[in-house]
């Protein structure tokens, strides 16, 4: 499996490898289901389970029809068909009651063995946790199948036949052909799947759809929903609407986002920030005050897939786009910028690489291309999406290098990015193509005026970083002083002492008459001694 298994069958195998922590003591009480104790999971207590029955090594250590009766007739049948493909046995339970659903990104812990008892992988020996998307085939049937029956902090074994496991090719030196296999697993923790960047919609599947095919941006959906803010339902209707469009029905930006992501069938929990639901205005219709957390039940029963734009020539796209932009323009009007931003978005990959038939289509083309290039720069302007805003200001400009519009607009995003000495410039450049805007003129001071600030502030900070540095500095100094000070000192005070001893030497040589016997430094003081 994955890293330690890369031969296992593809579509069986996980991305990455697969184990659990390491088996546990288990004391199994008497034949008439009384108490059970099992050692907990790392950090969990030990917990008692009334009548639990359980897998114990012995137990793997049968021939594989001995251990799968065993096991079987101890544990549940997890298989939809009921043919004992993946029996488990609950360890320990978990401390929710909650589970996950089709899609949630888990994390678990789990070991790996044959039925002979032999470890071939484990999660805890590489003291890294393991995690995938819960029913999304990323791992083995069994793993999807056992994940989805699991509770937070609960730990099983899971029996699992070839077929649910390696099936007939195995893996080499780890696991023999048509090998069934039991996997011991603690689930950690797991959470919806995040359908934006900032994690504003998060769905979690409660039945997964048929088939592969999605709405796509423009589509028809036929929808059923139940919305709840805080357990109360507030709305509970079948309802019919474009994607790109739901608001006009009153189904908020958060579900519509959605689609795109949903199959025929499909039955999810969407779980909306304000930002996706109803905002800062809350809706008074429904009761719900201004930046509340909402949660969507929704069921896709059906939709109709609009045309792509490899599917319409180029006539139709031509014209279809000024009503798209009309609509566009309406949703900003409103202030429905996410909206908006959809519909300006859907000009552009309708038109962006079509030249036309002639010198008439084309400057059309480009014309409808540069409007929407432009509306979406002020639609990202009022979502504070600055990069997007020069992005879009830049294709502009690749279309007409002296677009007054495309230079202020990047001039106001660099401004608010703090990028004063661009914002400057650019609203210079507005100056060079119409020299009568005032509002680039204003912009330009204000761009002056920040410039000078943060000079001033950056004279600060240098200034109070070199005051610091002198400071250390004298410090420094004044300890290093003392410290040549001293050093002086202790040499002079040597030196003065040998010197004052050789004088002395040469005081007592010189008191000696010829033939006397010079006296002892160590003897005792005599009447030629030194005064």
């Amino acid at each position: 499996m994955g890293r330690a298994l890369p031969d296992a069958p593809p579509q069986d195998r996980p991305e990455h490898s697969l184990s659990a922590h390491p088996r546990r003591t288990v004391a199994a009480g008497p034949a008439g289901g009384e108490d059970v104790f099992v050692s907990a999971p790392r950090g969990n207590s030990c917990c008692l389970m009334p009548s639990v029955k359980m897998t114990t090594d012995q137990d793997l250590l049968m021939d594989g029809p001995a251990a799968t009766s065993v096991i079987a007739a101890k544990g549940i049948d997890l298989t939809p068909n009921k043919d004992q493909g993946v029996i488990k046995v609950v360890q320990c339970p978990g401390f929710d009651v909650d589970r996950p659903m089709i899609g949630d990104r888990v994390t678990v812990h789990y070991t790996g063995r044959l039925l002979t008892g032999k470890k071939f992988d484990c999660s805890r020996e590489r003291k890294e946790p393991f995690s995938f998307n819960a029913g999304k085939g990323q791992v083995l049937k069994s793993w999807d199948i056992g994940v989805l029956s699991m509770q937070r902090g609960e730990v099983c074994t899971l029996l699992c036949k070839p077929e649910y496991a390696y099936g007939s090719a195995g893996n080499p030196d780890k696991i023999p052909p048509n090998a069934s296999v039991v996997f011991e697993m603690e689930l950690l923790s797991f959470e919806g799947e995040s359908l934006t960047d900032d994690g504003g919609v998060v769905r979690r599947i409660k039945i997964k759809g048929e088939g592969y095919s999605q709405p796509n941006d423009g589509a028809s959906v036929d929808v059923y929903l139940e919305g709840r803010c805080d357990g109360r339902l507030f709305d509970s209707r079948n309802v019919s609407f474009i994607v790109g469009e739901a608001e006009d029905k009153g189904v908020p930006l958060g579900v519509d986002r959605a689609m795109d992501k949903m199959q025929k069938g499909e039955c999810c929990l969407l779980y909306l920030k304000p930002k996706y639901g109803f905002g800062s205005k809350g809706k008074a219709e429904y009761k719900i005050g201004p930046d509340r957390d909402i949660v969507y039940e929704v069921t896709l029963k059906d939709f109709r897939r609009a045309k792509e734009s490899w599917e319409m020539d180029i006539y139709e796209k031509v014209n279809l786009a000024p009503g798209v932009k009309n609509k566009g323009n309406q949703y900003f009007k409103t202030g429905q910028y996410h909206q908006a931003v959809i519909q300006y978005q859907r000009i552009i990959s309708w038109l962006e690489m079509e030249c036309g038939t002639g010198i008439e289509q084309h400057q059309r083309i480009q014309e409808f291309v540069l409007t929407a290039h432009l509306n979406l720069a002020l639609c990202f302007l009022r979502l504070k999406d600055f990069s997007h805003v020069v992005d879009n200001c830049n294709k502009v400009l690749e279309l007409d290098e002296n677009n007054e519009k495309a230079f202020y607009r990047r001039g106001e995003a660099r401004l608010y990015r703090n990028e004063f000495g661009l914002a400057k410039e650019d609203f210079q450049k507005v100056l060079q193509v119409n020299p009568a805007n005032q509002a680039a003129r204003a912009q330009i001071l204000i761009c002056q005026n920040k410039i000078k600030e943060h000079h001033e502030q950056d004279k600060k900070i240098y200034a109070n970083m070199f005051q610091k540095f002198a400071e250390q500095d004298a410090k420094t100094g004044k300890t290093k002083r003392r410290r040549d000070d001293i050093v002086r000192t202790t040499m002079n005070g040597e030196l003065g002492i040998k010197r004052r001893r050789r004088s002395q030497d040469a005081n007592i040589a010189l008191t000696f008459k010829k033939g006397e016997e010079k006296p002892s430094c160590h003897g005792n003081r005599g009447r030629n001694e030194v005064q």
